[in-house]
């Protein structure tokens, strides 16, 4: 995929450049330090799959070019890539695809470039082999991605959310497909402290530009008004991500190396945790389960890794747990000896040396034995 970078860093342009080289599925093609010279290029090159934008630049702003951008109904993807959180709540407003705040990790932007790819697959002819939130919309269907967002399209487009309620609304409503949520549950989960009168009206609102929302895309009878609540009838062919996820990493048992190319695949397809940035309160629970699940398939699929001796494909998954929960110390014990098979002795006892200092600084404990007497055998 082509990307361009749009920042007024010159900084950002050389930082960006670097950590998007180590991601072979993309290619960047011109860096621009303003909006203008940045339409002017993507005029004569209709191949621009990605952008990187930052939102705050001198003259037109990241926001407005995204705003344009969306208003033409250009395909190409925007990312923005800013220093300031409170623009977040816009920038999903504008639906782009990903919204990264300076300074940006590798493990986040290789989740937004997944994201990428996902969408761009979406709407290429079917490949043979697609990922797990990858299924072909050119056949009609509708596709649903909730892991790292809210997005919702199909061959008439992608989805703009009118409101941020909206969109938790529909999210709410996904993880009980089909099913009548009482008003009253609704106005609890998602209204939780307010007058009940307000919440009352806040909720009305709410469902009115949900129907809104999907109604470019023919789908706002898919809310439906049932009996005092409501239910979201999608069609019955829709391709849901996580669903197809949970599926797909629950029937793998195991990892081996005839079944490591479908593990490798169900991996990339977890781009993010359930709903995102997003962090609604009520999904927690689910939002736990399907990060542990895709820990446990990381887990197999870094062991599968070691097993045929490519340490180093299994030490860059295993960072990548390793920054979603520091502590575990199961990863730790893989990250040691994928460290020790490749040679890396230096890099062992500093991770070893971090690990020691997170446990007492964050719990007040030293390593177990076990766990030093496994340190002490990889460096003797």
């Amino acid at each position: 995929m082509k990307a361009i970078v749009v920042d007024d860093e010159p900084t950002m342009h050389l930082i960006l450049r670097k950590m998007l080289a180590k991601l072979p599925e993309v290619q960047v093609v011109g860096a621009f330090s303003d909006t203008r010279s940045a339409k002017a290029y993507l005029e004569k090159h209709g191949d621009i799959g990605l952008a990187f934008v930052d939102i705050s630049m001198p003259g037109e702003s990241g926001l407005t070019f995204a705003a344009g951008m969306n208003a033409a109904e250009a395909p190409m993807q925007i990312v923005f890539v800013t220093s300031h959180k409170e623009y977040a709540l816009k920038a999903y407003e504008l639906s782009v695809l990903d919204y990264l705040v300076k300074p940006i990790t590798q493990e986040r932007l290789q989740r937004a470039v997944q994201r990428a790819l996902a969408a761009s697959r979406t709407w290429a002819p079917g490949p043979a082999m697609p990922a797990p939130a990858a299924t072909a919309v050119g056949t009609g269907k509708t596709v649903v991605t909730v892991l790292g967002d809210v997005v919702v399209s199909n061959e008439a487009g992608r989805i703009k959310w009118i409101s941020r309620k909206s969109a938790e609304l529909f999210a709410y409503l996904l993880l009980h497909p089909g099913r009548r949520i009482p008003r009253s549950r609704l106005i609890s989960d998602i209204f939780g402290g307010m007058e009940h009168e307000q919440a009352l009206k806040y909720l009305n609102t709410s469902i009115y530009h949900l129907r809104k929302s999907l109604e470019p895309l023919g789908l706002r009878d898919t809310v439906r008004s049932e009996n005092d609540g409501y239910a979201l009838e999608l069609p019955s062919d829709s391709a849901i991500d996580y669903v197809e996820f949970a599926a797909q990493a629950s029937r793998l048992q195991t990892v081996a190396s005839d079944n490591i190319d479908r593990a490798q695949r169900i991996e990339q397809g977890y781009t993010g945790d359930l709903f995102g940035d997003r962090a609604y309160v009520w999904a927690v629970h689910e939002t736990e389960r399907y990060a542990e699940l895709y820990a446990s398939l990381s887990g197999k699929l870094a062991e599968a890794y070691l097993l045929m001796g490519n340490a180093a494909a299994a030490l860059k998954l295993l960072a990548k747990l390793n920054q979603r929960n520091p502590l575990d110390e199961s990863v730790i014990r893989r990250m040691l000896l994928a460290r020790e098979r490749i040679g890396d002795k230096n890099g062992l006892n500093a991770l070893y040396a971090d690990y020691v200092r997170l446990l007492d600084r964050e719990l007040g404990i030293r390593p177990p034995d076990d766990l030093v007497g496994y340190y002490e055998s990889l460096i003797g």
